[in-house]
């Protein structure tokens, strides 16, 4: 075998069997060893953003790592903003960066480029396969890296030479996915005594924002009267009926300063501290109140599921106790005119049990976990590192991981066209995705900010950085001739009727709902 086979059998035998691929001349021999393996499902992206993007998605849903397929430095500098996304969110991956022949280097060739320095910032693990016989073992430390708690970012490099290169070496195997380590009792006692004060909220993040670890916050809550919240931006949380019900730190300072007023003590688990997003002239960028204790229970990388067991158990907190689950309430469905909200009412009053709900509205969405507490119990996911077009490749890649269930994305429309190349993989992998365009023509939270940062009122320059409506995006074309079906919609009767449409039939279906 080559090292382009063996970098598949180890990736195979490794649990990894998507590879969301962009190649090019480099790495034309893996492609080679792709294709004899049936057991390998490729998914291509025309845009290597949308190629990280599907794999981030993927791996929130999958809660395994999938691979990336990226051609030299310039095509992993393309995939670079939704890799810090999936960074932010903690997802495994593996990318498999193609790179010249190790003897072609020296020639300075047109596409040569400093792979490292690219890869570093949005790597947590770099590995150069720089012979075939160590290509299987690079790919079993890869594989080990990304599955590292909570989920890590490791980038293989692999030299055209070592991939059509023939090797004996045995292949490597990557050891069982790791345990989180548990939290030291110092942490569990700490948060046990605040938590008999007053004043206290638990802000959680990660894994325990899902199943049985939300439950048991849920009766902590419930037996000791603090507060849950989640921390801002989140990689994916369980929700709607039968679900504990938790608010996010609000995205505006004004807002997110309300919301923590009051807090006496504030115990991280599996969360950061909060902060603004931005620095604002006279506004502080740390969120929590001044006077407010900071603890830490579990850190992200760490067990924080146990934690919170165990912390239930030092509080004597009863494992029947009811932890707070939300009901199934409906709203009607909206009438009237298209707004934001009627967009959310809409979802919440059509959406399937178990719908995976992609969220980069951006600004259009803030109500949305307003008016779907209630909703049927769905998974949320977001946009986590402020790195825009992360949507639509984030909803094909849980698509992908999910094949049975709905997946319902909220698009901004100035976010969805750095990456609308995803309708087209929706298209040709027949992905069951309904995208709703938040179509308002302009970066509506740009307006916002200017005033946020007192910049003062736009005038005709400024409006025309923040402006899309000179000319106006033809979503409906747009998607169709990537070969998804579109509804433009204007007001909200009309929203209710095509989602109603594309929830009730299979594949990918767009709908412009112009606010």
């Amino acid at each position: 075998m080559n090292g382009a086979d063996a970098l598949c059998e180890t990736l195979l035998a490794g649990g990894i069997d998507v590879c969301f691929a962009n190649p090019g001349t480099s790495e034309m021999h893996f492609v080679a060893a792709l294709d004899r393996q049936p057991r390998m499902r490729c998914v291509l992206g025309l845009f290597e953003g949308v190629v990280t993007g599907m794999a981030d998605g993927y791996a929130r849903m999958a809660e395994r790592p999938a691979a990336t397929l990226l051609h030299l430095g310039p095509g992993l500098a393309n995939g670079l903003a939704n890799l810090h996304n999936a960074r932010r969110a903690r997802s495994p991956m593996v990318n498999v960066v193609g790179d010249h022949a190790t003897y072609h280097r020296a020639h300075d060739a047109p596409l040569h480029s400093d792979i490292e320095s690219l890869a570093r910032p949005m790597s947590h693990w770099i590995g150069w396969a720089e012979t075939p016989d160590s290509v299987s073992q690079t790919a079993a430390d890869a594989i080990a890296a990304a599955r590292t708690p909570p989920g890590r970012i490791a980038t293989l490099v692999l030299p055209a030479d070592a991939a059509w290169g023939e090797t004996a070496a045995p292949l490597a195997a990557a050891p069982p996915p790791a345990a989180a380590p548990a939290v030291g009792r110092e942490a569990i006692a700490a948060a046990a005594q605040a938590l008999r004060g007053k004043g206290a909220l638990l802000l959680l993040g990660g894994a325990v924002l899902r199943g049985p670890a939300l439950d048991c916050a849920g009766r902590i809550a419930a037996a000791t009267g603090a507060r849950l919240m989640a921390q801002q931006s989140n990689a994916r949380i369980e929700r709607g009926a039968g679900r504990v019900p938790v608010s996010r730190v609000p995205y505006v300072v004004e807002h997110a300063l309300a919301a923590l007023a009051g807090v006496g003590t504030l115990i991280l688990v599996g969360a950061k501290a909060p902060v603004a997003f931005f620095a604002y002239p006279g506004k502080p960028g740390t969120l929590a109140p001044p006077e407010a204790r900071i603890l830490t229970l579990a850190e992200p990388g760490e067990d924080g599921a146990g934690a919170l067991a165990a912390l239930a158990e030092e509080l004597g907190v009863a494992a029947g106790l009811d932890p707070g689950r939300a009901g199934l309430a409906r709203p009607a469905p909206p009438t009237g005119a298209l707004t934001p909200e009627a967009v959310a009412l809409a979802v919440a009053a059509l959406m399937p049990e178990h719908a995976v709900i992609c969220d980069e509205s951006v600004s259009s969405g803030r109500d949305f976990f307003r008016h779907t507490a209630t909703a049927p119990p769905h998974d949320f996911l977001q946009i986590t590192g402020g790195a825009i077009g992360c949507g639509p490749p984030l909803a094909t890649g849980a698509a992908i991981a999910c094949p049975g269930r709905k997946v319902i994305a909220l698009q901004a429309d100035g976010s969805a066209l750095y990456t609308a190349q995803a309708l087209w993989t929706q298209a040709r992998e027949s992905l069951d995705v309904t995208t709703i365009i938040f179509s308002n023509r302009r970066y509506a939270i740009l307006y916002g900010e200017l005033k946020n940062v007192g910049a003062g009122d736009p005038g005709r320059n400024a409006r025309r950085m923040l402006d899309l409506d000179d000319p106006p995006i033809g979503w409906v074309r747009l998607a169709e001739g990537f070969g998804v079906p579109a509804t433009r919609v204007e007001d909200a009767d009309a929203l209710v009727r095509a989602l109603a449409a594309a929830l009730a039939g299979r594949g990918p279906h767009l709908i412009e709902a112009v606010l």
